[in-house]
């Protein structure tokens, strides 16, 4: 009975997992306007469809990837530079925009009243990331 209990923990909390990951990704998108963004930039308006279908194909197809273990034979020495720049398109992009928003937390600071705290509330996330990550690192990859 307790690895029955144990089995449904573990699927409950992957699949509440996955809503917070996929929440956090689209309110990114939403936020970051990075699909109007991307339309805008290559003056694609009329088709900004495509960019919205080839990030939903795109989430879909690594879910279904990742969940059924799929595995492409292609030759590393051509493939891996061509997924680093599609990765590095993405990176960039992401990075764009996230500049282009950064003005978010001064103001949302200065309208809850922490403008003085905000030094602090920058390094409580700048070290929450590094230590979550190190710990993920070093902890879960070991």
């Amino acid at each position: 009975m307790s690895s029955v209990l144990t089995h449904l923990f573990v699927a409950v909390l992957g699949v509440a997992g996955g809503l917070a990951v996929g929440s956090g990704l689209v309110a990114l998108l939403i936020v970051f306007d990075l699909i109007p963004r991307l339309a805008q930039l290559t003056y694609a308006y009329k088709l900004s469809i495509w960019f919205e279908t080839a990030i939903i194909c795109g989430a879909l197809y690594w879910t279904f990837a990742d969940f059924l273990d799929w595995r492409l034979a292609l030759p590393a020495h051509w493939f891996t530079p061509i997924a680093g720049l599609f990765d590095g398109l993405f990176v960039g992009m992401l990075a764009a925009a996230l500049t282009e928003v950064m003005n978010v937390l001064p103001i949302l600071a200065k309208r809850m009243r922490l403008s003085r705290y905000m030094v602090g509330l920058v390094m409580a996330m700048v070290l929450g990331k590094t230590i979550g990550s190190l710990f993920d690192w070093l902890y879960f990859q070991w």
